[in-house]
């Protein structure tokens, strides 16, 4: 049976533009700054929120704790999932406490907000900021790994 696509210079791994090859797994420009402008907007917007909110600086400290925590969280998460797609040793320990970090940070997170004296917009700018710092770390931290692959093998 024949195969659906041929080799052509059109589908090959390498894209060609005018004089220069781009590997379209790297990366592009575009990609990197909206997922750093998306990680600012959710962090900054996160700790603004909370510096103009009116509860106990205690309360304030648990919130800003828990995205820490989970941002920390979800990179580790990425780091072992990738590390693990490539070929490098986890330990199982490792993985699964970040895995578990990471889905602790959510459910504090959860819990903190549904027992929070908080009009339900404010809790929903809390937990769309969280998702959104969330996510975007993912993004950085896949970027900045593939970033760092394409210069060290220059591909």
């Amino acid at each position: 049976m024949e195969s659906l696509q041929h080799k052509t210079e059109e589908n090959s791994a390498i894209v060609k533009h005018g004089e220069k090859v781009r590997n379209p797994f790297k990366p592009t420009a575009a990609f990197i700054g909206a997922s750093w402008f998306a990680l600012l907007t959710g962090t900054v917007g996160y700790c603004i929120g909370l510096w103009n909110a009116g509860m106990e600086l205690n309360e304030k400290g648990y919130y800003f704790t828990i995205l820490l925590f989970g941002l920390f969280a979800v990179i580790s998460v990425q780091k072992s999932v990738r590390d693990r797609a490539e070929g490098h040793a986890v330990t199982d320990l490792y993985y699964g406490l970040s895995w578990f970090a990471t889905i602790a940070a959510m459910i504090l997170l959860t819990i903190g907000l549904w027992n929070a004296d908080l009009t339900l917009s404010e809790k929903g700018f809390y937990a769309m900021s969280f998702c959104l710092s969330m996510f975007s770390a993912i993004a950085v931290q896949k970027n900045t790994r593939d970033a760092k692959m394409f210069e060290e093998k220059e591909l």
